[in-house]
């Protein structure tokens, strides 16, 4: 019997997800999402790592129907907390550091991301994106791995992912170079995983 979460299996399945969970997301109206988000942005906000003004903290610039972090960013930035935003160079993502209302440029794959000539940041504080994920904190994302590498190379960094209640599925097919986040917070609950 095959087995369904065996590395062997999982890329396809996590692509027939991936293409189901982004067209799910998609689907959402915009005012739901509109009113969606600030409710994820108080919950991310009421985790205790941020009791201590952590950080850098690093988030993303949503693009399509992503969950938007831009509210928890502009809370964060008023406390004082060093922020940045990923930018892909070569195949590699790093970390630049940003502020709100700060310029951001295109960064390749529909993304902005700050100016080349920001400085590189090492995060203390991940914030992710999500095409879906599950309860035991694994996600799946558009597919590079670049937060997978990342969090690797890292080490003890704490990940949030943040996402729609809907985007969660039973069980995310992982592989073992995958890693689990630390939180999943939606609009409708604090998932913390591991």
């Amino acid at each position: 019997m095959t087995d369904p979460f065996s590395s062997d299996s999982a890329a396809p399945k996590k692509t027939a997800l991936r293409e189901a969970a982004l067209a799910l997301r998609d689907r959402l109206e915009i005012d739901d999402r509109l009113e969606w988000d600030p409710l994820i942005a108080e919950r991310v906000l009421a985790l205790p790592v941020f009791n201590d003004g952590a950080g850098p903290v690093s988030a993303y610039w949503p693009m399509r129907s992503e969950a938007d972090p831009r509210p928890i960013l502009e809370v964060l930035h008023e406390r004082g907390i060093p922020l940045c935003l990923p930018a892909i160079v070569g195949q590699r993502m790093l970390f630049r550091r940003w502020a709100p209302y700060e310029p951001i440029v295109p960064g390749g794959f529909g993304t902005l991301v700050p100016q080349p000539e920001q400085p590189e940041v090492v995060p203390a504080i991940l914030i992710v994106p999500l095409a879906a994920f599950d309860r035991r904190g694994y996600r799946i994302g558009y597919g590079k791995g670049h937060y997978d590498a990342k969090l690797t190379e890292l080490g003890p960094v704490i990940s949030i992912g943040i996402a729609y209640a809907a985007q969660e599925i039973a069980a995310v097919p992982d592989e073992p170079h995958d890693r689990r986040l630390d939180w999943i917070v939606t609009e409708r609950e604090t998932v913390r995983c591991g």
